[in-house]
């Protein structure tokens, strides 16, 4: 533990962390729960962590993703996850020991609306997640909720080749409007959307577009996408209507911008389009049009959307209030390997990686956090940052996560350093306090937590929890207000 050279964190900052409900919640069988685009996806064994991120990045077709959907053969992980939802009151316990402000996790779309299309919504899902909800506030935990964290019903999919249809945006208003119904009186933050640039590197989680479900892919994500900005605006819209100034409507990214490799003109140049490219997301959800940058993309790279003048007036009308955040690595682009192509970047050989590749960054999300701050002026959440790792726990039941502590110890130094510099951030959630399921790998065994689940890759285990040494760490640094980190 080592003081915070830049302990500049306000008194009533939030400190937390942060999970889905698709990658911790289980009970896929449980109150009549659909499956979505994360219950579809099977841990196979025998393959490398590229491997893995491959497949997420490839994504499924059409016949792998109906085949899945009935497979009795290969293990599931997410549809069991940690069995969050039997046991969220023993892990939130947890957390509120360990001081948590606050906790981000996400409502399960296709447990309220298990096909997406339905009349009516699920009343057990909604009373599950009414009691969780005031379970936090009995711990006074204040919740972040996400609205689609990757679990967009599998029915979407398969019926309408997911968010390129705008039938789908009518039935996710639907859902966001129960949602606030129910809970807008006891949920202050709501993320409409995890990730909204994500689509570059895993689109069928992201928007529930099959890999080979349109002729021009490209143009089909960016048409998702906008749709689900469409939705986002018409869930700002309709929170203007509750009179209600304590309810705040915000968007997500992962960081995607990218550094030059050398001086070189050509590698700050293409440093600089792609950048461009990822602030895209943000530039239409706060500013209320398409850059011209973007539209010259779109027209050089066959990229036709379906853009309708009133979208235009809805997404201008209802900008969002706030801009979550998550920063895990930097990446670098070099102008005689990559294109101007977003996601389309090369390693860092500066910097150090983990067992997946992800370079360990910390200036990197002060340099986020400057530059979204600077361009927005909007308040800003980390909505995850973490460092995922093999762990190994001891005879004595401990897990000794040095590397863990060193590595949130540097980031969260430079968050108060962005914070010092103007950069109003109000939250820090870490991803994720209990282990769960990997998004990215299905891996259980690339773990997160300040707290271990006795799990592994294929389900096997107690699924008792343990706290590991990172646990009491963040247990002072939130006891100290980021004063000793």
């Amino acid at each position: 533990m080592v003081k915070n050279k830049y302990n500049y964190f306000p008194a009533d900052f939030l400190w937390g962390g942060a999970q889905a409900a698709s990658q911790a919640d289980g009970a896929y069988d449980v109150d009549n729960k659909g499956l979505n685009s994360s219950d579809v996806q099977p841990f196979l064994k025998n393959l490398s962590n590229t491997e893995r991120q491959k497949l997420q990045r490839d994504g499924m077709t059409v016949d792998e993703v109906k085949r899945n959907v009935k497979d009795t053969q290969n293990y599931y992980p997410k549809r069991f996850g940690i069995d969050f939802y039997h046991t969220y009151k023993k892990d939130l316990k947890l957390l509120a020991e360990l001081g948590f402000k606050t906790f981000r996790t996400s409502i399960d779309w296709s447990r309220i609306y298990p096909n997406g299309d339905d009349f009516e919504p699920n009343q057990a899902a909604l009373e599950h997640y009414s009691d969780m909800i005031d379970y936090m506030q009995k711990l006074e935990i204040e919740p972040i909720i996400t609205m689609n964290h990757y679990e967009t019903p599998i029915n979407i999919t398969l019926k309408y080749g997911g968010w390129p249809n705008k039938k789908v945006i009518p039935m996710f208003e639907k859902f966001g409007q129960t949602l606030l119904d129910w809970f807008g009186d006891r949920v202050k933050y709501w993320i409409v959307v995890n990730q909204i640039n994500m689509v570059q590197v895993e689109p069928f989680l992201s928007v529930g577009v099959c890999a080979d479900q349109y002729e021009n892919t490209e143009a089909a994500l960016y048409q998702a996408v906008h749709n689900q900005m469409v939705a986002a605006a018409w869930v700002k819209e309709y929170v203007k209507s509750k009179n209600n100034p304590n309810l705040h409507i915000g968007t997500m990214v992962a960081d995607g911008t990218v550094y030059p490799a050398s001086s070189k003109p050509d590698d700050v140049i293409l440093a600089m389009c792609q950048n461009r490219m990822q602030y895209l997301f943000t530039d239409v959800q706060f500013r209320g049009s398409y850059p011209k940058y973007a539209q010259n993309y779109f027209a050089e790279n066959n990229v036709k959307l379906d853009i309708t003048d009133e979208e235009m007036v809805s997404i201008k009308a209802n900008p969002m209030d706030f801009l979550g955040i998550s920063y895990y690595y930097s990446q670098m682009v070099d102008s005689t390997k990559n294109t101007y192509r977003p996601a389309d970047v090369t390693p860092n050989p500066n910097l150090k990686t983990n067992p997946w590749g992800w370079a360990i960054d910390p200036q990197g999300l002060y340099n986020t956090l400057s530059q979204y701050a600077d361009r927005y002026q909007k308040p800003l959440i980390i909505a995850e940052n973490g460092f995922g790792m093999y762990d190994k726990l001891e005879s004595d039941k401990k897990v000794h996560d040095a590397y863990r502590s060193d590595y949130l110890s540097q980031h969260i130094e430079q968050i108060g350093r962005a914070i010092h510099d103007g950069a109003k951030v109000i939250a820090y959630c870490a991803w994720s306090p209990i282990d769960i399921v990997s998004c990215s790998s299905q891996q259980r065994s690339k773990r997160y937590g300040f707290v271990y689940v006795d799990l592994d890759d294929e389900g096997n285990g107690s699924g008792k929890r343990y706290k590991k040494d990172s646990y009491y760490w963040y247990q002072n640094v939130i006891k100290t207000n980021g004063a000793e980190i």
